[in-house]
């Protein structure tokens, strides 16, 4: 049975963590780094940190904020946000990340995900997936990018399997229906991307209960959890989720 990891998400904008709720709305959550500390001593298995105003200012990600979170912890840390070239992998990974996660630069020039899954290996290389409900679309979901607020017109699910062959090592997907609502992750969307890929799915966007991490692997097909809301607010621990998860017969590391 495959091991369920819990993955605390830092929001950053200004320096300091943020959530808001559709990707609108932001309240501060705290210190990154105090936030990194205290989710490595509660269990966490990976942390992802998303510099989420850095494409919408057109700016590279602040590598102070990498350096400063790495510095305190020993478990794999994913960056995302203004990920546009090689360079800016080369330099984010250098600056203490251990993988990267890429959105808009993917999807505006898809052999980025190649070369770059050549260039650093597909276990960094992890693609985020925006998306809305669509009808038009074939499987109802609508890629978006520049933090939530572009449709671009294309399958978010046919994006998820393309991404895989251009040699992604994770797919996080992520729905604005859901995201910060606290109402549960949508598990139709994240379904159908575990659905149509072979590789690790992260399930991302409207956690706020116990049940709701239980069903994002069991109906949503998610290997990776990850929450930011519950987790900053100190609604639920990083411990309290993974005894849950046992208690249901999954497997976590303790």
């Amino acid at each position: 049975m495959e091991i369920i990891k819990i993955m605390p998400c830092l929001d950053m904008k200004g320096g300091r963590v943020v959530k808001g709720v559709h990707f609108v709305d932001l309240k501060d959550a705290g210190d990154p780094v105090k936030n990194a500390e205290f989710y490595q001593k509660e269990g966490a298995d990976e942390l992802a940190m998303l510099d989420i105003a850095a494409t919408v200012e057109n700016r590279k990600t602040r590598l102070e904020w990498v350096k400063n979170v790495s510095s305190i912890i020993n478990i794999p840390l994913t960056v995302g946000g203004g990920i546009s070239g090689l360079e800016d992998i080369e330099s984010v990974l250098k600056a203490g990340a251990d993988k990267i996660s890429m959105n808009s630069a993917a999807v505006n020039n898809p052999s980025l995900v190649r070369e770059a899954a050549k260039g650093f290996g597909s276990e960094r290389i992890t693609v985020a997936i925006d998306a809305m409900r669509n009808k038009e679309m074939s499987s109802g979901f609508e890629l978006v990018v520049s933090g939530g607020t572009k449709p671009v017109g294309k399958d978010a699910i046919a994006w998820a399997k393309e991404c895989q062959e251009l040699g992604a090592g994770v797919i996080l997907p992520t729905s604005m229906d859901g995201d910060g609502t606290q109402a549960g992750y949508d598990l139709e969307f994240t379904k159908a991307i575990s659905d149509s890929v072979d590789i690790p799915v992260v399930a991302s966007g409207g956690a706020g209960r116990l049940e709701h991490f239980y069903e994002a692997v069991v109906q949503g097909g998610a290997q990776i959890l990850l929450a930011a809301s519950v987790f900053h607010y100190r609604i639920l621990g990083v411990r309290e989720i993974k005894e849950y998860l046992r208690g249901k017969g999954l497997q976590v590391n303790l």
